[in-house]
Order: structure tokens, then sequence, then C-alpha cells
């Protein structure tokens, strides 16, 4: 307490100073109106300011939000376009596209929206971690998609997060399609760059072009057809020569990845418990 009264009396003067200083300008801006418009001039681009920082602030974070919607509008938009290009093959008799009855079940699917909390890309066998699970909706085997094509396929699950095996997995391997060809194959990742797989499987009869788009094929149980997956930009032949191996630029940059889809179809679980009834029963012969 003495310490308090010695350090006043010792700056006495300049709280004295400080004190008419508050007083003068008060009655100053008060009583004289040039004054008192400056003042409110200069508090109000002051003001303004702030709230200008302001509204930024909350502007970024609600980018978000937007970022989000966005992810699962593109996703619905781009299974939208599949179809209407279905239904048209549909009515022209377009063999060379897929049948329209396979995208009937786009309109089944509930799309739950996450955020990826986890990611890598540099591992042979990468994962990513979702913030959604059980509670949510989610379920082993469920396809995982984004704005700008598929992600991957859920591969654990717990009450709150999801871990997902992405397309960026030796493991993975995806159903796909050279778009509006009906060439089909599957889509393996063998390592190093996070932009590039393989559709390995595709026949040697297949007449294609590079830079076709690679979509779902909507034969598995997991995705439904149409969903991008990237575009051909090389075409090998195979280690034994009796197919194609196309290496394909993918859609989806990991590296960037932040809000995803997961897609929720009422019949996939019926269809899956159905295929692995039928695969055991052929392991038994």
């Amino acid at each position: 307490m003495n310490n308090l009264f010695d350090f006043i009396l010792r700056y006495i003067s300049w709280f004295v100073f400080l004190i008419c200083e508050i007083i003068s300008l008060v009655l100053l801006f008060t009583y004289n109106n040039y004054q008192g418009s400056i003042w409110m001039s200069s508090a109000n681009v002051v003001t303004g300011k702030v709230y200008e920082v302001n509204a930024g602030v909350e502007q970024f974070f609600s980018l978000t939000d937007i970022n989000e919607q966005l992810s699962k509008r593109n996703l619905y938009l781009e299974q939208r376009v599949q179809d209407l290009t279905s239904q048209i093959a549909a009515q022209t008799g377009d063999s060379s596209l897929m049948k329209f009855e396979n995208y009937e079940l786009m309109k089944k699917f509930n799309l739950i929206s996450a955020k990826v909390v986890s990611n890598s890309i540099n591992k042979r066998n990468n994962l990513i971690t979702i913030d959604k699970g059980e509670i949510d909706g989610v379920r082993k085997d469920m396809g995982v998609a984004c704005g700008s094509g598929v992600v991957g396929i859920v591969f654990m699950t717990g009450r709150h997060y999801s871990v997902v095996m992405p397309i960026l997995n030796s493991n993975s391997s995806i159903s796909c399609t050279i778009n509006k060809r009906g060439y089909f194959g599957y889509l393996h990742w063998t390592g190093g760059n996070s932009r590039i797989a393989f559709m390995d499987e595709v026949p040697r009869h297949a007449h294609f072009n590079l830079y076709d788009k690679v979509v779902t094929s909507g034969y598995s149980s997991v995705f439904p057809p149409g969903i991008e997956i990237g575009k051909i930009i090389h075409v090998y032949n195979s280690s034994d020569g009796l197919s194609y191996r196309c290496m394909v630029e993918l859609s989806t940059n990991f590296a960037k990845l932040r809000d995803v889809s997961v897609i929720d179809d009422a019949q996939m679980k019926e269809r899956i418990d159905i295929l692995r009834a039928a695969q055991d029963s052929l392991e038994k012969k």
C-alpha cells in the first residue's frame, strides 16, 4: 500500500496534467461547433474502420460454411448432369452412354457434409480423418466425394469421427469407366505424385482419346455412376500385354482437401450384404 502512495506522490503532477487535459478537451469539443464537428468526423472514420475490419473477420470465418455448401452443391450438380445425360441416352438409344437405370440410384442418396481434420498425401497408405461418425449416420464402406470428384471410401467409424481410405492408398481399388465410351477398369494409386493414379484392365479393343474423363462406373456398391475421378493423360500397355493401363490426372486436389460429402445410399448396406454373401458362397464351394 505504501508503494502505491509513493508512486502516486511521485507522479502526481502528471496525473493532474492528464486530468486537466481531458477536462479541457471535453469542454473544447462540447462548446465549440467547429472542433466538435472535427471530433465527430474523426470518430466516425475510426468507427467505420473498426466496423470494416470486424465485417472482414466475420466474412473470413464464414468462408468455411460457404465452402461446405459449394462442395455439396457441386457434387449434386455433377450427379444431376450425369442423370440428364443418361436420360438423353435412354431416349436416343445411344449405346455408348451408360444405362438410365444405373442413375436411378442417385435419387436415393443423402449427402452427409463433413470436414477433414487430418490428412496425408506422402505415404504409401494414406488415410483421412473426418469429423462425422456413427451418430451422424456414417457407416463403413460408404463413398466419400468432394465438389471436384471422388475422395475415397469410409474405412473405419467411431461415434464422432471416421477414417477414410482415399484414392491415395495402395489398397484402394475403385471401379471406373471412361466417360461416354463404356469401357471399364479399376483405379489404383502406386505412390508418388498425389495427382496421378492409374486405370487398369482397360480392354485392348477399347477406343478412346487422351483427356477423356474417367468417372465412377456405378457397378460397385459404393459410388453412384458418373462422379468424376479425373482425365486420361497417357496410355500404356499392361505388363501382360492383354489390356491398357491409363495414367489418370485426378480431379481432386488432396493437398487442399477441406470439405467432403459422405454418400449415404439407403440401399447400399443391402447390396454389400448380398455381395458378401455371394462371395462367401463361392469360397465355400
